[in-house]
């Protein structure tokens, strides 16, 4: 029997237990209201609407929602300057810088411009490279809403050999290092990988990221394993071929509704968790102001 890692019923308990902490956190704050900023340059109509989707999700869970649109003509430093100013604002939590940009922005400078502490989409080198060596950080939001996900069901990835298929930097990449921290033996394929078919065959959990539907053909899965399809394409179809795995597989992600919930809700819930972070470090400041002083200053780039 498979069972089906339902991304979407988890997400919506996720955003419950994130409603409770934003109320708490007001209760704590004086009722100041967490915000994650989002911004999105040009005017691709699939990038829109994925950052509407964050709005909303901000405002199911009572926080709010600052979407910044640029112009597609806007160059790297328009960027970084927007970066910059949220990066000062002590009212704005979290900082999502929507994927795609523009071929000519430089991205890669744009993501590590977001403050450490700020990072809830995961997307810094700094923050990677924490993550990676096991410390504290925000993990990219699709990968760690999928650890969540496997967790959520019981499935204990020690010792199993994973091989996910796909090694982009915010998906791939990090979710073969999350794996491995957990224990699992990694192999990261991609298109161009020889014999993999062969490789997904001896996987004990395998995870569709390679952004092509259909890419995984069912028959190359063995029976019994996880399937995790990351993968969101044009007639609700992932990267994993799922003709005939249905009662074969252990454990398989349905699209829509497996990890595309499971991003949104992870983000929401880490910006919360930088939000209450930020509340601990500004009780630190404050702690440490002499006896009868009533301002203080708000520490930015503390590490998460």
């Amino acid at each position: 029997m498979t069972t089906l890692l339902d991304g979407k019923s988890l997400a919506a308990s996720l955003e419950r237990e994130s409603s409770a902490r934003v109320a708490a956190l007001k209760s704590r704050n004086g009722g100041t209201t967490p915000i994650l900023a989002t911004i999105l340059v040009g005017d691709d109509p699939s990038s829109a609407t994925y950052v509407k989707m964050k709005g909303n999700a901000c405002r199911r869970v009572g926080m709010a929602s600052h979407a910044i649109r640029l112009s597609a003509s806007s160059t790297t430093d328009d960027v970084l300057a927007e970066i910059n100013r949220l990066n000062a604002d002590p009212l704005v939590q979290g900082i999502l810088l929507q994927h795609p940009v523009p071929a000519h922005v430089d991205e890669r400078a744009c993501f590590d411009r977001i403050s450490v502490s700020k990072d809830v989409d995961g997307v810094t080198s700094c923050g990677f490279g924490l993550m990676a060596l096991g410390e504290r950080a925000f993990g990219s939001a699709t990968p760690a809403g999928i650890m969540q996900l496997l967790r959520h069901y019981g499935i204990d990835v020690s010792g199993m050999r994973a091989v996910i298929v796909g090694r982009s930097p915010i998906l791939g990449k990090p979710m073969a290092l999350m794996l491995s921290n957990a224990n699992a033996t990694v192999t990261l394929c991609h298109s161009k990988t020889l014999n993999l078919a062969d490789e997904i065959r001896r996987a004990h959990i395998v995870v569709g990221a390679v952004g092509e539907p259909n890419f995984i053909r069912g028959e190359w899965i063995s029976d019994g394993a996880v399937v995790v399809d990351a993968g969101y394409h044009v007639g609700g179809v992932g990267d994993v071929d799922p003709d005939g795995l249905l009662g074969r597989c252990a454990a398989l992600t349905p699209v829509p509704g497996g990890v595309g919930p499971m991003t949104i809700s992870t983000l929401i819930s880490q910006t919360v968790t930088a939000a209450e972070r930020a509340l601990v470090q500004i009780g630190k400041q404050v702690e440490k102001l002499p006896t009868g002083r009533t301002t203080y200053r708000v520490e930015q780039d503390h590490i998460p």
